[in-house]
This record gives structure tokens, sequence and C-alpha cells, in this order.
């Protein structure tokens, strides 16, 4: 799709020169006709997709993704307007595969005209995801006059300006006990390949008790991000239940944060940006407007009394205390002003 030469090939073109000639060529590339004709034309439209968002400079040049290492496994879509693709509550119809029989039920539209649909893989299990047709439902919602302020942090996940406090809840002992299970799994894998190296074999060359080490770390990990995603869609229901008329929040150099190694872990355990995304996606259905205050708005360094700026205060400095005798906690103080922030972008 992209040559030496600096030529662009389009998704058409290339499609037509692996079937015509380079698979008729390469017989031991025919596994690529065992899967649905339409699942590899998706593969290359998103190849080419990844291309022109590379000559745009909207994102980095693509990365070669090995076949067993990547989490989707097959694209499968309508191939013409008559024909369905089946589903009921229990089972979903996928080209070159059939009838396939969901762990599940009632999670998939089976009433629906289901347009295109995703299989992928994650520690050992199979998810299936389809697109369908259908708009999504906006819950209308009478408002309050008064916004919202929410103030994302390391000690506590979140602070509101109306003096909701939401824990870490990676300093619960259920989330303690898994990644203390986790560094043990990973220690045991370590080892594996630790004594491979000394036999002086191939580290590539997985062995049984390997993989199965691998699939249990694996396993570990998306429980972990699992327990996170649920915490976070919590909080973010509750916040949205007040019904504000608008919520805002900083916009958070997470990139930047993540380069103190004292506090880099914390940081990413916190799950900043799946936080914004999902605010952003349940505030949209109640019409909620967001509002993301600059990234150098010294929210925390401003007194919410007198409006007085404390350069000085440091991250220890778990309480602002003013000359003007304000003596608030800092992630309250924080809330409080990006509730009153009047620079700020909608999401």
């Amino acid at each position: 799709m992209y040559a030496s030469g600096k030529k662009f090939i389009t998704a058409y073109s290339f499609s037509k020169w692996l079937n015509n000639e380079y698979i008729p060529q390469n017989p031991d590339k025919k596994w690529i006709k065992g899967v649905s004709s339409k699942a590899v034309k998706k593969s290359i439209v998103n190849a080419e997709m990844a291309y022109k968002r590379f000559f745009d400079k909207l994102g980095g040049f693509p990365k070669f993704k090995k076949k067993r290492n990547q989490d989707i496994k097959m694209y499968f879509v309508k191939t013409d307007a008559k024909t369905l693709i089946k589903c009921a509550r229990h089972k979903i119809q996928i080209p070159t595969l059939g009838f396939v029989r969901l762990k599940e039920y009632g999670y998939l539209p089976a009433d629906k005209i289901i347009k295109s649909g995703t299989v992928s893989e994650k520690a050992g299990r199979f998810y299936v995801t389809v697109l369908t047709g259908e708009e999504a439902p906006k819950e209308k919602a009478l408002l309050n006059e008064r916004g919202l302020g929410v103030d994302l942090g390391i000690k506590e996940l979140a602070v509101s300006s109306s003096g909701q406090v939401f824990g870490n809840k990676n300093k619960t002992d259920k989330m303690k006990k898994l990644e203390k299970k986790l560094k043990r799994e990973q220690r045991s894998l370590s080892r594996k390949y630790k004594n491979k190296k000394k036999r002086g074999e191939k580290l590539l060359a997985k062995s049984a008790n390997i993989e199965k080490n691998v699939l249990r770390v694996q396993k570990l990990h998306q429980a972990i991000s699992r327990k996170r995603q649920e915490y976070i869609r919590y909080v973010i229901s509750i916040l949205v239940k007040t019904k504000p008329k608008y919520i805002t929040i900083e916009d958070l150099n997470i990139s930047g944060m993540m380069k103190n190694r004292h506090l880099s872990k914390a940081i990413a355990g916190q799950n900043f940006y799946y936080f914004r995304s999902w605010l952003i996606y349940k505030c949209a259905c109640f019409g909620i407007e967001v509002r993301i205050a600059g990234r150098y708005y010294p929210s925390s360094k401003l007194c919410s009394v007198c409006g007085q700026l404390k350069r000085d205060l440091k991250l220890s400095d778990r309480t602002y205390n003013c000359g003007c005798g304000n003596s608030i906690d800092r992630d309250l103080q924080a809330g409080i002003n990006l509730e009153r922030c009047k620079k700020y972008k909608t999401a």
C-alpha cells in the first residue's frame, strides 16, 4: 500500500493486486482466502485509513501487527443488501464459521439489522462486537442551573465542588490482593524465561508452561482493568445523576505526569483518560455540557474566597491556608475553582 518509492496505492488497487498477482504467485499465502473476502477488504481499508492519517500528520506511521499478537482476529460485514447476518438471543451467524453460541445472552440486538461486526480475543476469551443502524437514545433531563467542578487526583480519584469525595479504588484490599497476585505471577514468568536462557534455548519458542503463565498474567491484568473501569462508571453515574448544567474538568498533561517515576504507577492506575471519555459519553446522553479547563489553569493554587494566587503551593500541602483566613482542602478548592472557571473549551 505504501511502496519504497513513496507511491501510495489505494485500498481497491491493493486488493486487486493481492488477489490477482500476489496470492497466485505465493501458494503459501493461500490461507488469506480461508476467511471471508469482506473481512480481508475491511483490513485493507483500515490500513489505507492509517496511512492517510499518517500523511495528514494526524498519527504515527502504521506499525506491523502479528496475527497472533493483536486483539482483533476477524471482521465480518453484510455481503449485499439481501443477505442478513442472523442473530438470536444466544447465537450469531459469522461468515465461514456459521452459528456461534454466545456465553452471555441478551446483549446483541437480535431484532436489528447488523451491518458489520468484529471478533476479538483478550486473555483467552473471544468477544464479538456488532454495528447496527440504530441511533443511540438520548435521555432528556431537567438540569439544574448550577454547574459542577470535578478535580481528579492521585490521593482521591475525584473531588467535586459539591463536596463529594470518591476514594482511590487502587487502595482497597481487593485491588491490593490482585496486584500482589499479579506481581507473583510476573516474577514466576520472569524466572521461566531466565531458566530458558540459561539452558541456551530460544526465547521466542514458548513452552506450554510459559503459555499458561502468560495467560494467568493476562487474566489478572484484565481483572484489574475491569474493576477500575467499573468504579469509574459508578462515580460518573453519581455525578451525572445530580443533573448539573455543566461539568468542568482539567485538561491534564498525562504524558508529562507519567515522566515522574515516583508517581507514574499511581497515575496510570487512576485511568484518567477513560474517566474523561466516559464522562463525555454519559453527559451527551443527558444533554449536560462538558467543559475542559486550560492545562495551566491554577485550580489548586487559587484561593476560592479572595482569589489570591499561591505560587509556592507544593504537592505535599494537602490543606490550602490563605492570608484571608480561608483554610480548605486543596482538592475541594480545585473543584470549586473549576466550577467557576470562565476560560474553557467544550468537549
